[in-house]
């Protein structure tokens, strides 16, 4: 019966109203039976009467007035609580006046006392609101045990999770029921918070299974990073949903909403601990300093826009050639960071006479890098512009730099650098050697900077993967075995602040980049996040390594060790150092090949600057090979004295003209 209750639509108007009725009477008369204790003479037993038909009459016309059953029983509120109050008051006010009225004017010898009304009044409204509470209280309970309920499981146990409870409770359309509190803390294991118990960490697995959680919610107070994604680990192992709680200071009106409850996102998997950062130092370097930012549009730039606008600096130059993005930056930092000391520039770092403008208008003190073509197979597809923005545009911006005085200039490179396997990664240690080279010349300080990926960042694979999930796949992945380097652009950007403190110019920083993540792993914790189960709902494929693009990635070369540095996430790359008039040239040769548009020679040439570039999974592999083959034809050649010298050059020849590197060269030697 009741069952069938709790699981109707509604009560209809009528019986809400019967009850409400039935309640005031029962009212009425135990206003009598406390004002009297409970003894009855013939009197009060004609007031009694009198009493029913003077003020149920006036009761059920302000309920109609009113309105107050026509609401759903099941979600009444404090307004409907209220509502209840102010028309019993009413009605009791009406009631007193009549039957002063009536006595006044001798139509009755009755009185009903004044303390009985009042009596009256206080237990109508409780009853009525009680009753109402009772039955919503009842439905939800009811509910809560229904299939269709979401047990759930709060990490915390403090004012934080206690507040996410009682969210939950209070969202009538939630349907969530919480089973149990996690905590680490030995004081509140065993102890109840609001009626619920709290289990330790190491019951999670159990819980699960007894007590059927399909969902677990971080409280605001999290636990550290390993713990974190211990909990989260193993949650998605079992298919329960993680959701988190945002900070308090985001909280709508200091109160948590249900709607504010997200779930968690892959970036919270590969987060680390905070960085510590020595800002002391920092604002030291920036603190009304005039401070150019390049590429300050992008994912990297514009984060350090933001890092650097904590520290006042006197101006912030930021330049990009791309409109609409620094306009979106203009709005944030004016309207979100209240930050208005910056100059926005639209210009290319390879156009020479906008950066002379610049550098005569501003004068930077402190010059941050981060312009430059980062797509791997963009660059290998296009390398005459991976020279002419890269190279040509970090020269071009180191030479400003010394002949303008500045006083550090921090490049943003790449881990692809590191033993480069494709143009961009090549063109980015080119970079790296002509500033390293500056350095030993002139007295600007020339710091480059290391880092591998960065969480959703322009081109990043998450992005890419969140959109194909959302369109049901499939997930593409190049190579089961492929793994990177993962970053957050905050914490790498909070990196190269701290670098630049550190450097004395020519250094190479290597950041701590923590453990190398495989792509396929990424994707499948991706697809768990959302919700769908791999192999039923989304498919994962298989599209194979793209031009230049290699299986894992490296933080140093081979023939390079590290050095610890005064912070823990940041060592110091020994590398060897590079002859600035050497450098120069071949760096001139290089830039001069653009204009050709000879993609092969171009390469050719970044090869030669750059020993250790080896292609992969590229049509400059040829160039390799014959390298390979060069070296081999001259150690025979060296070897037979009986070989003239013009036959090993005709050798030479005959693998540089090579009709395979001609053929395949057809395609690629047009410039991008």
């Amino acid at each position: 019966m009741i069952k069938k209750l709790m699981s109707n639509l509604h009560a209809p108007k009528w019986v809400v109203f019967s009850i409400d009725v039935l309640i005031i009477c029962v009212s009425i008369l135990a206003g009598y039976m406390l004002r009297f204790n409970f003894s009855f003479g013939e009197s009060i037993h004609q007031n009694l009467f009198y009493a029913f038909a003077l003020i149920v009459p006036i009761r059920i016309i302000s309920f109609v007035i009113s309105k107050t059953y026509a609401g759903l029983v099941r979600y009444t509120s404090t307004n409907d609580a209220i509502r209840i109050c102010v028309t019993i008051i009413i009605g009791s006010v009406v009631a007193a006046c009549f039957n002063f009225l009536f006595v006044e004017t001798n139509l009755t010898t009755k009185y009903i006392p004044l303390s009985v009304l009042l009596i009256d009044c206080v237990l109508a409204v409780a009853f009525m609101s009680i009753s109402r509470f009772v039955v919503k209280a009842l439905y939800f309970d009811y509910r809560s045990h229904q299939s269709s309920c979401k047990n759930v499981v709060i990490y915390g146990a403090n004012e934080f999770a206690l507040t996410t409870k009682r969210t939950l409770d209070r969202d009538a359309g939630t349907n969530y029921h919480v089973v149990a509190f996690l905590d680490q803390s030995h004081n509140s294991v065993g102890k109840s918070i609001d009626g619920i118990k709290v289990f330790p960490l190491d019951k999670l697995e159990d819980l699960i299974y007894t007590q059927g959680v399909t969902m677990l919610i971080l409280s605001e107070q999290l636990p550290n990073t390993k713990q974190k994604q211990s909990i989260i680990d193993i949650c998605l192992s079992k298919n329960v949903k993680v959701l988190s709680t945002p900070k308090v200071s985001n909280w709508i009106n200091g109160e948590l909403s249900f709607k504010q409850i997200r779930q968690i996102k892959i970036e919270d998997l590969l987060e680390r601990d905070p960085i510590k950062l020595d800002e002391m130092e920092i604002r030291k370097d920036l603190v009304n300093k005039t401070i150019l930012v390049t590429g300050a549009a992008g994912s990297i730039g514009s984060e350090i826009v933001r890092q650097v606008a904590k520290f006042n600096p006197k101006t912030i130059v930021i330049f990009d050639q791309a409109e609409s993005p620094l306009y979106d930056l203009e709005l944030e930092l004016q309207e979100k960071l209240n930050f208005f000391n910056f100059e926005i520039v639209i210009g290319s770092v390879t156009d020479r006479t906008r950066l002379t403008a610049v550098f005569e208008k501003f004068h930077p003190s402190v010059i941050y890098h981060a312009a430059a073509y980062k797509h791997v197979p963009m660059m290998e597809n296009n390398p005459s512009q991976a020279i002419q923005n890269n190279v040509f545009g970090t020269k071009l911006l180191a030479d400003f730099a010394v002949k303008y005085k500045v006083n550090k200039f921090v490049m943003i490179s790449t881990d692809k650098a590191v033993n480069p396997t494709n143009v961009m990664g090549c063109s980015k240690r080119i970079c790296e050697i002509y500033t390293q080279s500056l350095n030993s010349c002139f007295p600007t300080k020339f710091i480059t900077t290391r880092f591998g990926n960065v969480l959703g960042s322009n081109g990043s694979v998450i992005p890419r993967f969140k959109a194909q999930i959302e369109k049901g796949g499939p997930v593409t992945v190049t190579d089961p075995k492929i793994t990177r380097f993962f970053m957050t652009i905050p914490e790498a950007c909070q990196l190269v602040l701290q670098a630049g403190t550190l450097g004395n110019g020519g250094e190479i920083f290597v950041f701590d980049m923590g453990k190398s993540v495989k792509i396929i792993d990424l994707a499948k914790k991706m697809i768990k996040l959302s919700g769908l189960t791999l192999g039923k709902d989304i498919q994962i494929s298989f599209t194979g390594l793209r031009p230049g693009e290699k299986l894992y990635e490296e933080v140093l070369n081979d023939k390079e060790t590290t050095l610890p540095t005064s912070h823990s996430q940041i060592m110091v790359a020994k590398v060897r150092e590079y002859d600035f008039a050497q450098v120069s040239e071949q760096i001139n040769q290089l830039i001069g090949l653009v204009k050709c548009g000879d993609n092969f020679k171009i390469v050719g040439m970044m090869k030669r600057i750059v020993p250790e570039f080896k292609s992969e999974n590229s049509v400059y592999e040829v160039l390799d090979n014959n390298r390979e083959q060069d070296c081999n034809t001259a150690e025979i050649s060296q070897n037979n004295k009986e070989l003239p010298k013009n036959q090993n050059h005709k050798t030479n020849q005959v693998f540089l003209n090579n009709s395979t590197v001609v053929s395949i060269g057809k395609k690629f030697s047009l410039m991008r």
